[in-house]
C-alpha cells in the first residue's frame, strides 16, 4: 500500500509566540523610565506587577499605609529628579493614596501612582474594592486613565510618565484591571516604548525677545532682588541661579525647595530680611512660586515695584497679581539664558549700599531672634530645638520638616547647606511627610544623613512605618518636637473664642515617641533640658538606627506666623 505524503514526512512543529503578561509590560515600561524602585502596599489586583519588577530588577519597597507609598514616591522624585512610583491595590488602597497624590500635585513632583481595579469582564458588576477610581484621581493629576487592553499597559506607562512634564510637574494616576495585568499577549502585538524616545526636552527658555528684556531691567535695577522657589530644584537648575545672582550682583531669598541654592554666609544669601527688601526693591524677580496663600497672593508684593515672574506653568503666570514681565519655561534655563544676555552689558552699577542695606536689616532680625533661639528656659523654646538642629547639620545632612508650628518655628532657623537638603509638604501643608520623605531620600541617597524634625500631631500620622525604616536598615535622625498639642491651631482657636475653649479638639496625649523608636528596633531618647538636645543629636547618629529624640517643648510658645494667621489671609 502506497504511504501518502503525511505518514512519510514528520509534521511541522507549530511554535507558539512568545508572551508576556500584563504586569510585565508596565516593570518593563517603569525600567524604560529609569525607575529603580516602587513604593507599595501589596494586594491581589496588583501582585503580577511584582512578578515583572523582579524581573526587571527593579526593587520593591512594601510599607505599612498606601499613604506612605505615595508620599515616598513624591520624595523620590524630589531627592533624584527622577519620577518616583508607587503601585497600590485597588478601592482602599487606592482612596488611602489620595493625599499623598494631592500633595504632589500642589508641590509639583513627578510621580505616577499605579493603582488596581477589578477584572474588566466584571465591570460595574461589584466587584472586590471597585471604585471609580479614575473619577476620583482626575481632579488631582495631570493624567488619569484606565489601561483597556494587555498590549497597551506599558505605551500607556510611558504616555504617564510623559503628562507628568507637561508645563510645571506633577502626578499622573493609572488603574490597571486585575485582567489586563495577569492575561499574556504576543510580545510582537505588545507596545513598549524605547527609553529615551518617548518624551522631549522640557528645557524651553520660552520667547528670546523675553529674554533679552529681562537681562535690560536687571542691569538697570538700582534695587534688585529675586526669590528663587521650589521650581528651581525641580528644574535642577541650582547651579544656574548660583552663577545668576552672583554675576549680576543680586540679593537672593529663597523658599520650599530651593533652600540651600546659595549657602548660608555667601554674600548675596539672604534669608530673614525679606519682607524688607520687597518692600524697598524697584525690580522683584519671582522664579517658580506662585502667588499662593505664601506670597500674600501677591499682595506683599509693592505696586511701585516691577514685578518679572518666570514659571514652568503658563497659568501661574500673572495669577492673583498683575506683572511687569512673565517668562514660561524652564526656570534654570531661562536664569542661564538671562546671564549670558546679560553679561555683555553688565554696568558699573554700585550695589554696595542696597547689599549694605539688607544686610543691616537681615542682622537687626537675627540679633531680636537670638535670645529665644539660645534660651535655657525649660520647658524648652522651640526657637533652642531649631537651633540645636541647624548647628548639627553638615554640608551632607537633608533636613525634612514634618509639622505645623513646630516647623514654621524651624524654616526661620534652619538653613541647608546645599541645593536639595530642604524637604517640606509644600503648598498643601500636608501632616506626615516625614517618615515617608525620611525613606525616599535615605533609600535614594544611602550616602546622605537625614534629619527629621516632626510635630507630635504630624508624626502620629504615619509614624508606624518607622517600622520599615528598621526593616530596611535606614538609619537617620528624628527629633519629635513634643507639646502634646496641634498648636498652630490651638492658637487660632484660643484667639477666637477664649482660652476656655481653646483646648477643644487639638489636645493630645504625652507620648513618650523614645520609647516608641526603642520598641520598633530604633534608638530613642527623652530630652527636657535644652543642653541635652546636641548631646542626645550626637547618640542617635552614633547609633545607626533609625532614632526618635523625645524633645519637651513649650506648649505656650508660638511661631510669628502662626500668631498672624499669615496661611489664611
Amino acid at each position: 500500500m502506497a504511504q501518502t505524503v503525511s505518514e512519510t514526512q514528520p509534521a511541522a512543529v507549530v511554535k507558539e509566540p512568545e508572551t508576556i503578561s500584563g504586569g510585565h509590560l508596565v516593570a518593563k515600561a517603569l525600567k524604560a523610565e529609569g525607575i529603580d524602585v516602587i513604593f507599595t502596599l501589596c494586594g491581589g489586583h496588583i501582585i503580577d506587577i511584582y512578578d515583572g519588577c523582579v524581573d526587571e530588577g527593579i526593587a520593591v519597597v512594601d510599607v505599612r499605609h498606601e499613604q506612605v507609598a505615595a508620599h515616598a514616591a513624591d520624595g523620590y522624585a524630589r531627592v533624584t529628579g527622577k519620577p518616583g512610583c508607587a503601585v497600590v491595590t485597588a478601592g482602599p488602597g487606592t482612596t488611602d493614596a489620595v493625599t499623598g497624590v494631592a500633595n504632589a500635585f500642589r508641590a509639583e513632583s513627578p510621580m505616577l501612582l499605579i493603582g488596581g481595579q477589578g477584572a474588566l469582564n466584571q465591570h460595574k458588576m461589584g466587584s472586590l474594592q471597585d471604585l471609580p477610581h479614575v473619577d476620583m484621581m482626575t481632579p488631582i493629576t495631570k493624567f488619569a486613565a484606565t489601561v483597556p487592553h494587555t498590549a497597551r499597559a506599558a505605551d500607556m506607562v510611558s504616555m504617564a510618565f510623559r503628562e507628568c512634564y507637561n508645563g510645571a510637574p506633577g502626578p499622573s494616576f493609572l488603574e490597571i484591571p486585575r485582567d489586563i495585568l495577569d492575561n499574556s499577549v504576543p510580545v510582537e502585538s505588545a507596545t513598549v516604548p524605547e527609553a529615551g524616545h518617548y518624551r522631549a526636552s522640557t528645557k524651553s527658555i520660552g520667547d528670546p525677545a523675553n529674554i533679552e528684556a529681562l537681562a535690560d531691567l536687571l542691569v538697570r535695577a538700582e534695587k534688585p532682588v529675586v526669590l528663587l522657589g521650589s521650581q528651581v530644584w525641580t528644574s535642577r537648575g541650582s547651579d544656574a541661579a548660583v552663577e545668576f545672582a552672583r554675576t549680576l550682583d543680586i540679593p537672593a531669598f529663597m523658599n520650599g525647595s530651593a533652600r540651600g541654592t546659595l549657602p548660608p554666609g555667601d554674600p548675596h544669601h539672604f534669608h530673614l530680611s525679606r519682607r524688607y527688601g520687597f518692600n524697598n526693591a524697584d525690580l522683584i524677580l519671582i522664579v517658580g512660586t506662585p502667588f499662593d496663600f505664601r506670597m500674600g497672593y501677591g499682595r506683599r508684593l509693592p505696586k511701585s515695584a516691577t514685578v518679572v515672574q518666570i514659571d514652568m506653568d503658563y497659568r501661574t503666570v500673572g495669577k492673583n497679581r498683575d506683572i511687569d514681565l512673565g517668562l514660561v519655561g524652564d526656570p534654570g534655563a531661562i536664569l542661564a539664558a538671562v546671564t549670558q544676555a546679560a553679561s555683555g552689558r553688565l554696568q558699573k552699577t554700585d550695589r554696595k549700599a542696597w547689599f549694605a542695606e539688607l544686610r543691616a536689616e537681615e542682622d537687626a532680625a537675627y540679633q531680636k531672634r537670638l535670645p529665644r533661639q539660645l534660651s535655657d528656659a525649660n520647658p524648652i523654646h522651640p526657637l533652642r530645638l531649631a537651633h540645636e538642629i541647624n548647628e548639627f547639620l553638615t554640608e551632607d545632612s537633608i533636613y525634612i520638616g514634618d509639622g505645623g508650628d513646630i516647623v514654621t518655628f524651624s524654616g526661620g532657623v534652619v538653613q541647608p547647606k546645599s541645593p536639595g537638603h530642604w524637604m517640606d509638604p509644600g503648598p498643601l501643608g500636608t501632616l506626615g511627610v516625614g517618615i515617608p520623605f525620611v525613606l525616599a531620600a535615605k533609600y535614594a541617597r544611602p550616602d546622605k544623613e537625614v534629619v527629621a524634625l516632626f510635630g507630635d500631631g504630624a508624626f502620629s500620622l504615619t509614624g508606624w512605618d518607622f517600622e520599615t525604616l528598621v526593616r530596611y536598615k535606614l538609619p537617620f535622625v528624628g527629633v519629635v518636637g513634643n507639646n502634646s498639642s496641634m498648636n498652630q491651631i490651638r492658637y487660632g482657636q484660643e484667639a477666637k473664642y477664649g482660652k476656655d475653649r481653646g483646648r477643644i479638639g487639638n489636645t493630645l496625649g504625652d507620648v513618650k515617641y523614645d520609647e516608641f523608636a526603642r520598641m520598633l528596633g530604633g534608638y530613642g531618647e527623652e530630652v527636657r533640658d535644652p543642653k541635652d538636645i546636641g548631646p542626645a543629636l550626637l547618640r542617635a547618629r552614633e547609633s545607626g538606627l533609625p532614632s526618635l529624640i523625645n524633645v519637651w517643648v513649650d506648649p505656650d510658645a508660638y511661631a510669628p506666623g502662626t500668631m498672624n494667621q499669615t496661611m489664611y489671609k
